[in-house]
């Protein structure tokens, strides 16, 4: 059944299935090509009539490389510069329930994704808890993140983050139209895992979206530093060398194909999944999200923050040389990241898991190394505020697939929050016990859009995070909560650097 509704630059048309009303490819801004690149988004202009909102709009442009156990999650639409869409599922639309709304921000870093993967289509998010779904494609890459301001002027103060600004116009659509879909504008959870949970942290600490969101959830990808004006200028240089553009010819920019700069950007930064972040830039983002401390503008907004048991498992899967790693191999692969302190940190791993083979402690020393310990980071600063309580979770459900080598992989718990296993088989298996997580996951997801406390029947009482506690919710076939696990290793990081971060 079709269904019509009135948004502040017109009527759009989106289709209900099995009582939840979607509406995909929203646009929420105008065209980010031409003079608007590198630039923030434009307001969009009224049209007249009525504008279809059936099919996914287009996905920002990317590299062609990533894992293909997320290609599911990652890129299921057209690319195109042009891709300033957001999509809704709501259980209704009109009648004026002012339900809690989701926002996610998509994963893939910052240089790739999509808000259109089947994991986090929100119909099912809508259904089981009565909220207004939301997720979101905006700029990425260079097209998002190209810090111009220094080589070029004023005229591009805001280059480095138009991808984040893209976010802030996506919520502040959110706040002018989301009543007439049923949302309530007043109680807006953003949630996002991976780069998404690095988005939610620098939306935490950008003063343009402070008042547009009110609850956050942080899903292994913890951002605690920006990039640093000095290093993304020099990131913008290879970038303007490789397209043979002067910095004092800045009109070339807008002539420019998106395969022009792509493929300049392939070749000045050869992993196309790096060298594009945030920058700290005194404008749009004028600190780190949380660094030295959490940021006080969003002081009064609770936080949800966790990762996944054996996030590295999926990174090196396709590493041949990780499966069979000897003690000098172990070595090797460990002392980038701990330095001189790279035997003692071996020996506490072996210690707490003596039975693991090096090359299980090597991925476990990722894992921390990765996202863990700056999760606890980020959970420890918040906490600090004594402004609003912050809650942290441990997924630890390992997928049977890829012969159980995955284990508890990163990205594993999407589809359980989303709720999203029919889609999912690829990644988890087909256990029946998979439908039990899934429901005290995303209901505890639910349960803290609705009031900030993430409380369910399903699940154990689940403290606020502590410094002193540590309260830990575990998902697992049964779930559990834990005070400080893994406490040997989180010791053994204290003191040292974790991509540029001295830990306490």
């Amino acid at each position: 059944m079709d269904v019509i509704v009135e948004t502040t630059t017109g009527k759009i048309r989106g289709m209900t299935a099995d009582a939840i009303t979607s509406f995909k490819g929203i646009p929420y801004g105008d065209t980010t090509s031409g003079r608007n690149r590198f630039r923030p988004p434009v307001k969009l202009e009224p049209w007249a009539g009525v504008r279809d909102a059936l099919a996914y709009g287009n996905s920002s442009p990317q590299p062609a490389s990533g894992p293909s156990i997320f290609r599911t999650t990652l890129r299921p639409e057209p690319e195109s510069e042009d891709c300033l869409y957001l999509n809704v599922w709501t259980p209704g639309v009109g009648d004026d329930r002012k339900r809690p709304v989701l926002f996610w921000c998509h994963g893939g870093g910052f240089t790739m994704g999509s808000g259109s993967g089947a994991f986090v289509h929100g119909s099912n998010l809508a259904r089981r808890g009565d909220v207004v779904a939301i997720t979101v494609n905006h700029r990425l890459g260079p097209l998002g993140y190209c810090y111009l301001r220094e080589l070029i002027g004023e005229e591009y103060a805001a280059s480095g983050n138009v991808g984040m600004l893209d976010l802030v116009a996506a919520l502040e659509w959110v706040r002018d139209n989301i009543a007439a879909f049923g949302g309530d504008p007043g109680n807006v959870t953003i949630f996002g895992e991976s780069g998404g949970g690095a988005k939610v942290s620098a939306l935490m600490a950008m003063p343009s979206a402070i008042g547009l969101f009110h609850r956050a959830i942080v899903q292994s990808g913890p951002g605690i530093r920006l990039t640093l004006p000095e290093r993304a200028t020099t990131n913008a240089e290879k970038l303007l060398k490789e397209l043979d553009i002067s910095a004092r010819e800045p009109k070339q920019l807008s002539s420019l194909t998106t395969e022009q700069i792509f493929a300049a950007n392939a070749r000045a930064h050869p992993d196309g999944r790096l060298g594009w972040a945030p920058v700290l830039d005194s404008y749009v983002l004028p600190q780190h999200p949380f660094e030295p401390a959490a940021p006080a503008i969003s002081a009064n907004i609770p936080l949800m923050i966790g990762t996944n048991k054996d996030e590295a498992t999926a990174f090196f899967l396709a590493d041949a040389e990780v499966s069979s790693l000897d003690e000098a191999g172990l070595r090797k692969r460990v002392q980038p990241y701990a330095k001189e302190r790279t035997d003692a940190l071996i020996a506490t791993y072996r210690h707490a898991c003596p039975e693991a083979s090096c090359s299980e402690l090597f991925l476990s020393i990722m894992n921390d190394q990765m996202m863990r310990i700056n999760s606890i980071t980020v959970a420890e600063r918040k906490h600090a505020q004594g402004a609003a309580p912050v809650f942290m979770y441990l997924f630890a459900w390992e997928t049977p697939v890829f012969g159980g080598r995955l284990k508890s992989c990163h990205a594993l718990e999407i589809p359980f929050v989303f709720d999203n296993l029919a889609v999912s088989e690829e990644l988890t298996g087909n256990g029946p016990e998979r439908a039990g997580i899934a429901e005290k996951m995303s209901e505890a997801w639910l349960s803290f859009a609705r009031d900030g406390v993430p409380s369910y029947h399903g699940l154990p009482p689940w403290p606020a995070y502590t410094p002193e506690e540590r309260a830990t919710m575990i998902f697992d076939t049964t779930c559990r909560v834990e005070n400080d696990p893994g406490s040997e290793q989180r010791k053994a990081w204290s003191g040292m650097l974790v991509y540029g971060i001295r830990l306490a």
